[in-house]
Parts: structure tokens; C-alpha cells; sequence
């Protein structure tokens, strides 16, 4: 048994009821609430370790409730349930506080390697003691933080591992998929297009709106290359 506390944030019955039996039966403990306003109300009352949020709620959107519970807990994982496809609703998902996201319909197996991977993060914060320097670029992977230019980065959980992944190789390609392996998970069953959004958005965060404005370069058809001058 995990035991790990999942809140599922959904309404549509049939999704959560689905959720509810699967997740419980791979040793979660899992409250299911069908409203925005009753889990921001679950997490004031009780503890919990991950939050599984659809985005299209009866009362809230759910990006909103995405942002209040992030001001709740700076650290909780959220991780998104949506029917939304566009790469623009996908980022403001992320910007609001989500570290992965999932669209529907989805594979149980696939969800379900999502969850471990960010429980198994949130366990293994303190495993990497290691401070990183290059350029203008400063990463304490323990602290879980980055200063760029001398001033301190907000960046998501997710953006912040890859980019960690990155700088211990800096200098060199890192491919597509030692990237999702890694970052994400080594059993990993959807697109690479997670990476890209990622991507797009560390670059943002560092200062540019593309390609040659960032130390992140593209190697097309391979990979990712933290420049290190």
C-alpha cells in the first residue's frame, strides 16, 4: 500500500468513479470531490499529497482553482485533467501552478505512471546535494531553486528538474528521450510534446521568446543542449 492522499477534483461521475476504484485499488487513499469550492475546502481541512484537477468544473474553472491552491501550498503537485488541446490552454495550466498535465480521453496506465513519477519526486527532493554554476546561471537542485542573472527563478517543479538535467550536462546534447526518461518517467506512454511546452516555457522564464534568445539550444531530431559559455 502507498498510502499516499489523492484528491480527485472531477465531476463527470463515470471519470471519477473510474478513478476512484483504480486508484484505491494501487493502495492510494483517495478523497473525490466534484466541485472547485469543496476541494480548495478539503485541503484547508485536511492534508493531502497530490491533486488531481479537471479543468472544466461545474462552479470554477478549474485554472483558477489551480491558482488558489497554489497560493494555498507552494509545493502540493497538481496535476491536470483536461479536455483542452491547445497548446496555449496547456501553458496557462502550467503557469498557474500545474506540474504535468493529461488530456482526455487518457489511459489509466499512462495517469497512473504520472502520479508516481511526481510522488517519487516529492520523496526524492533532498537527493541531489549539488549546487550548479554555469554562466549567469545558478542551480541548488536540494533547495529546489535557481537564480538567473543574480535573481531568483519561479519556476514549476517540472521546469525546474529539467532544467537541473540540462546544466549537469551542459555543453552536450541530452536527448529527447534520456529527457523524458529522466524528468518524467523511464515508462512513459504519451507524446513528447509535454517536453516542448516545458521547454518553451524555461525559455520564457530565462528571458527570451525564442530559440536564440536563451542558453537552450535545439538539436533538431535529437535533443536539448544547455549551452556553457
Amino acid at each position: 500500500m502507498n498510502g499516499e492522499r489523492i484528491l480527485i477534483v472531477e465531476d463527470d461521475d463515470v471519470i471519477a468513479t473510474s478513478l476512484v476504484r483504480a486508484l484505491t485499488a494501487s493502495g492510494y487513499v483517495i478523497t473525490h470531490t466534484p466541485t472547485g469550492a469543496a476541494a480548495l475546502a478539503h485541503i484547508d481541512a485536511e492534508p493531502v499529497d497530490l491533486v488531481l484537477l479537471d479543468l472544466g468544473l461545474p462552479d470554477m474553472d478549474g485554472i483558477d482553482v489551480c491558482r488558489q491552491i497554489r497560493d494555498r501550498d507552494s509545493l502540493l503537485p497538481i496535476v491536470l485533467l483536461t479536455a483542452r488541446q491547445e497548446e496555449i490552454d496547456i501553458v496557462i495550466g502550467l503557469d498557474s501552478g500545474a506540474v504535468d498535465y493529461i488530456t482526455k480521453p487518457f489511459r489509466l496506465a499512462e495517469l497512473q505512471a504520472r502520479l508516481r513519477v511526481q510522488l517519487r519526486r516529492t520523496e526524492n527532493d533532498n537527493a541531489v546535494n549539488d549546487e550548479l554554476h554555469v554562466g549567469q546561471l545558478r542551480v541548488n537542485a536540494k533547495a529546489r531553486k535557481a537564480w538567473w542573472r543574480g535573481q531568483e527563478l519561479d519556476l514549476r517543479a517540472k521546469e525546474l528538474d529539467l532544467l537541473t538535467r540540462l546544466v549537469q550536462a551542459a555543453g552536450t546534447v541530452v536527448t529527447r528521450e534520456a529527457l523524458m526518461s529522466d524528468v518524467w518517467d523511464e515508462h512513459w506512454f504519451g507524446s513528447t510534446k509535454t517536453l516542448d511546452v516545458h521547454i518553451a516555457s524555461l525559455r520564457r522564464r530565462l528571458g527570451g521568446m525564442g530559440p536564440d534568445d536563451t542558453p537552450i539550444t535545439t538539436v533538431r531530431g535529437i535533443g536539448y543542449r544547455y549551452e556553457s559559455a
